[in-house]
Order: structure tokens, then C-alpha cells, then sequence
């Protein structure tokens, strides 16, 4: 099949279209680096000629609530008309465990209007819902730092691999569409101030975790529910964070 992946070439476009091509589907790799962009509709015709499945794990180059907002509205109404023109079968959905479950995080809400977006335009879809990667938590761990003190609450968190959610994301491409969501997570929930601490320890990082069950994760309060899948059957990837940790660490 020919498969277009809008966000190609990052994190986890960059692996999801190697998977694809691994198992012989012709899987383009589309942003604006390489000529297509969902925004501007720069080259997006021509990508979507020929195409039976399209995979959107693209993401915004601003947080600021509004700009993010504009992008994944803009983007998803533009991909959608694309699909609909050429034909395609099969629109796929990379978003995120919980984002109707923070409304204070401006991000997620973009996400779950992007969803909206996919579930009203008539194209068969399929919305993957994945956790925190752990290529993030560093990030999370700035985010959150004051001095050398880093307030993180205790809420649990279910974070996963990027490399599971391509794997994940390829599975889904494959298949037919569920109209649906399905949540991946990782194999394993720990609380978020000792993820950030085993990380700290794997990196020598000798800033200060302080659990504090007030802490705000981007704009909002936290709960065992807030980050962790709320379906009874999500897909797990296999790898735990102490064998990330491990591997990543010896680069």
C-alpha cells in the first residue's frame, strides 16, 4: 500500500515509516521538510495521490494555547479534505491518554478537537491514544524545576517507548479501521515524582524530587486517573523504563 505519514520525519514518524517500509509498504514521509505541509497545503495533493492509508503523528510547533489549537484545526480539516478528494480509506490518528481528562492543558485540548475533527468527516478512522513517552521525562522534570528542587506530584503515570508506539501505530495502519479509539500505554504505572527520580538517578542528576500532590503537569492538578489508559483492555508495550533507562544510557 502506499501510506502517507504526516510528521515523518520526527520521533516517531522517522520510526513508524521505516516500520512500514520494512514490511514493504510504500510509506512517504511527509512534512514540511519534504515538500508537504498540512497547513499551507503545499504538496499535500500530490502525497495524497494513490494513497490508501494516511497517518497524522504530526505535532505543533508552538504550545501557546490558541497557536496550538489553530494548528491541529487547521491541519486536520486540511488533511481530511486531501483524503476525501483522493480517496483514501483510512485515516490514523496518533493522541493522547487522557486529554479530555485535563482541560486546563491547552495542548490536550487541540487533541481531543482533532479528534472530533477525525470522528465527524465521514472517513473511516482509527484514533490511537498513547501515554507519556520516556523520552519526555527529562523534559517533564524541567518543566517542573525551581532551583535545584523539581515538584512533581505523585499521581500515577503509565508512560511507554517511542519505539511502542510506532510498533503500535504500524499494527493499527495495517488493519481495518476500528472508528474508534484504542489506548497503548507501557508495561508498568509508577508514581510521576519517582519516575523523574529513577531517571535522575540513571543520569546523575542531583536536583531534588519533592512529591507534591498540589503540582500542576502543564496547567493541571493530577490523579491516578489523569495519565493512566481509562479503557479495561489498552495495548501495553513491552518495554519497562529500567530497560529504556539502561539502553539509553550507554549511548
Amino acid at each position: 500500500m502506499k501510506i502517507v505519514v504526516i510528521g515523518g520525519t520526527g520521533l516517531i514518524g522517522s520510526k513508524l515509516v521505516n516500520n512500514l517500509r520494512e514490511r514493504g509498504h510504500d510509506a512517504l514521509a511527509a512534512s514540511p521538510n519534504t515538500g508537504v505541509n498540512s497547513i499551507t497545503r503545499e504538496g499535500l495533493a500530490d502525497a495524497m495521490n494513490g494513497a490508501q492509508v494516511v497517518i497524522d503523528v504530526s505535532n505543533a510547533p508552538s504550545w501557546e494555547d490558541q497557536a496550538v489549537l489553530d494548528f491541529f484545526e487547521t491541519s486536520t480539516r486540511n488533511l481530511l479534505a486531501a483524503e476525501a478528494a483522493a480517496g483514501v480509506r483510512h485515516h490514523v490518528a496518533l493522541s493522547i491518554v487522557g486529554s479530555e481528562r485535563l482541560p486546563a492543558n491547552g495542548y490536550f485540548r487541540a487533541k481531543v478537537a482533532q479528534e472530533n475533527l477525525i470522528k465527524a468527516s465521514g472517513i473511516p478512522y482509527s484514533l490511537l491514544r498513547a501515554t507519556q513517552f520516556f523520552e519526555f521525562v527529562g523534559g517533564i522534570a524541567q518543566f517542573a524545576t525551581v532551583g535545584d528542587e523539581v515538584r512533581l506530584s505523585p499521581a500515577l503515570i503509565q508512560p511507554m517507548a517511542s519505539d511502542d508506539v510506532a510498533a503500535a501505530l504500524t499494527d493499527v495502519a495495517l488493519a481495518a479501521p476500528i472508528n474508534g479509539t484504542q489506548e497503548i500505554a507501557g508495561p508498568e504505572a509508577m508514581p510521576l515524582d519517582e519516575l523523574v527520580r529513577r531517571f535522575f538517578r540513571a543520569t546523575d542528576d542531583t536536583r531534588k524530587v519533592i512529591p507534591d500532590v498540589h503540582a500542576l503537569y502543564f496547567g493541571d492538578v493530577l490523579d491516578d486517573q489523569s495519565l493512566t489508559p481509562g479503557s479495561s483492555n489498552p495495548r501495553l508495550g513491552p518495554t519497562r523504563f529500567e530497560d529504556w533507562l539502561a539502553k539509553s544510557t550507554q549511548r
